[in-house]
């Protein structure tokens, strides 16, 4: 996927790597989210802490807003901009939250659409549809949305896109610095507080997530405008390997030391390398596969992990039951095409067709 995508009118350089490793820190999500209801003790996971992604993600994409508006969000407008980041994002967020609601409704295990009122299901669905935390449902753990989980981290997606747009993109580089080393302080009270960056997706744990894109968002913009980016010669398999190797790291009491690391140095640098490495012509496909995919996998896989969890929970199809999240996480790959293809991309050039 372009990292301008359908936001901007001028094309720019293609930091294709990066969106080849978007796709591999989406595929690893999933891949967690299916583990994780089967396995509730992340030390046991094999990749226990691919949840740290969302971190990875907030980081690429302070990087890839500095890199397409920097030099033209002025000229653009504040307007203009949040038009064209909701048609950039809010489509997902439509069909995820629709999706959510269908597989609530249709779940063939466990009916938990009867134990909600009317007015709950209506006012999940609404708050869902405008990205408005509504914590209410205690079977799924008081996710802010429970219609689709993995949208908290688009609510505080949003909210850094707004800071950029009214304040970030015009402060200098220096207090850009100044403000992400005084960001780094949140993360280590997150860390203090519950000894893990697992949370920000429900009630408990909301300003978690806050404290979370604050920093890496802001390191994102930094590394862009810095300009610190590392040319190498690790490729693209290379860098995925290095991205690879943060969900891997094993999920233990040194995650106050471990994870900090990863969040505030490792990322940046890894959007620092893959944004300075050169792409074989027999990977930029795979790529822009990958990249391409990634944000409809994001936002439309979890609606099948719910209906997959009290699946488990009442067969326990254990002997078989790496074959069946194999067999899940090809499926929601090749369903996240099919949306980009016959939804995400339609939707975005008709509304962006609307808006010139």
């Amino acid at each position: 996927m372009k990292l301008v995508n359908h936001d901007t009118p001028k094309p720019k350089t293609h930091f294709e790597v990066l969106d080849g490793l978007r796709g591999i820190a989406a595929i690893c999500v999933v891949t967690f989210h299916f583990i994780e209801m089967t396995i509730s003790d992340y030390s046991k996971i094999f990749i226990g802490h691919s949840f740290l992604a969302v971190d990875f993600f907030f980081c690429l994409s302070g990087f890839v807003i500095a890199y397409a508006y920097d030099d033209r969000v002025e000229k653009l407008g504040v307007a203009n901009f949040f038009k064209l980041r909701l048609i950039r994002l809010h489509p997902l967020v439509i069909l995820g939250t629709l999706l959510g609601f269908l597989s609530l409704l249709f779940d063939p295990f466990v009916n938990q659409f009867k134990s909600l009122s009317s007015a709950e299901i209506i006012s999940m669905f609404i708050s869902s549809v405008f990205l408005v935390p509504f914590p209410v449902m205690i079977k799924r753990g008081l996710a802010l949305f429970a219609l689709n989980a993995p949208a908290w981290s688009l609510f505080w997606e949003y909210v850094a896109n707004i800071f950029y747009a009214i304040y970030l993109c015009r402060i200098s580089r220096r207090s850009l610095l100044a403000l992400t080393i005084l960001t780094s302080i949140f993360i280590g009270w997150v860390l203090f507080e519950s000894g893990s960056l697992t949370g920000g997706w429900n009630k408990a744990t909301f300003w978690d997530g806050g404290a979370r894109v604050s920093y890496s968002f802001l390191a994102g913009i930094l590394v862009y405008r810095s300009n610190w980016i590392i040319k190498n010669r690790l490729g693209f398999l290379g860098v995925a390997t290095l991205l690879l190797l943060s969900f891997i790291m094993p999920f233990s009491k040194w995650n106050w030391i471990t994870e900090p690391i990863v969040v505030l140095f490792y990322f940046p640098l890894l959007v620092a390398l893959g944004a300075g490495t050169a792409l074989k012509s027999g990977l930029k496909k795979l790529c822009n596969f990958f990249g391409n995919i990634s944000y409809p996998l994001y936002m439309t896989h979890y609606s099948v992990i719910w209906v997959f969890a009290h699946y488990y929970k009442i067969y326990k199809p254990v002997t078989y039951i790496n074959l069946i999240i194999a067999g899940g996480v090809i499926f929601l790959i090749g369903f996240a095409y099919l949306i980009l293809l016959f939804y995400d991309i339609p939707l975005r050039k008709y509304l962006k067709a609307k808006i010139k």
